[in-house]
């Protein structure tokens, strides 16, 4: 008699490789394999609908046949490691980026990634926004070593392509902004996060963007607030304000090191 394992592995095979005659043999009655037809459809139709909902904009962009076509190779290829539907499909905007037949839409991989940042923020955990007044409590000398943790929606997106427009012009169905965006506008540095009226996607320039990257990425305030880099007219206390009061933080931590820099005094 197989052991559970062995009997998980075998249906998994059937509804992912379409390999039925091991789980069939393992069943007390020998259920024939077309039998086992009716969970690997069910199978394949709940997985397509969780990318469609995921992907909207992609499945527009290349019609319904090549979308359920594209979605059957990456079931079969990434099939999914847990239970919440939710999660399923971080992977296929790179999929998308190395599927043969996809090459003749090159942004398509920019309006994935996007749509899954959007998903992904539309279901993050919640997570109150930082009162600055709390920074303000922390010791001036200690103020350089402040490092920021982002709001859990929060994500932030660099691509080749104006994915953004492209998006909402697919979802609103405006064919006429969609026929005059020109792809090769250079890249886009986008914002994505959930707000109190849902999930918003904002365009940054390339230092404003770059700043935010690094205190999200945890660079402690002396080091994010003080690369020259960023060039002399951007303003960095500003800016920091700005993310503070649009509650893109949620709390905060002391660095153990934060360089030598120890000037941004915040009152």
């Amino acid at each position: 008699m197989p052991t559970l394992h062995e009997l998980q592995s075998a249906m998994r095979q059937s509804l992912v490789r379409r390999e039925s005659a091991a789980v069939s043999a393992a069943l007390a009655r020998h259920v024939p394999p077309e039998r086992l037809d009716i969970y690997r459809n069910t199978f394949l139709v709940s997985l397509t609908k969780a990318l469609r909902l995921c992907f909207p904009a992609v499945a527009k962009l290349v019609g319904e046949a090549f979308f359920e076509g594209a979605a059957q190779v990456f079931i079969a290829r990434h099939p999914p490691c847990a239970a919440w539907l939710d999660q399923y499909g971080d992977t296929f905007p790179e999929f998308l980026r190395t599927f043969g037949p996809a090459t003749t839409v090159p942004y398509l991989h920019d309006v994935a990634k996007l749509e899954w940042a959007v998903h992904s923020a539309l279901h993050a955990a919640e997570a109150g926004a930082l009162d600055p007044a709390a920074l303000a409590d922390v010791a001036p000398d200690d103020q350089g070593r402040i490092r920021l943790i982002a709001e859990p929606s929060l994500a932030l997106l660099r691509l080749a392509y104006p994915a953004d427009r492209i998006w909402r012009a697919v979802l609103t169905e405006d064919d006429e902004t969609l026929g005059k965006i020109d792809v090769d506008t250079g890249p886009v540095h986008l914002v994505v996060e959930r707000r109190p009226d849902g999930v918003a996607v904002e365009r940054l320039d390339g230092p404003a963007w770059q700043f935010l990257r690094r205190l999200c990425a945890g660079e402690p305030l002396a080091a994010a607030l003080g690369d020259p880099q960023d060039g002399p007219r951007f303003d960095h206390a500003r800016a920091l304000a700005e993310h503070l009061a649009a509650g893109r933080f949620c709390s905060f931590e002391l660095a153990t090191n934060a360089g030598s820099a120890t000037a941004w005094v915040i009152s």
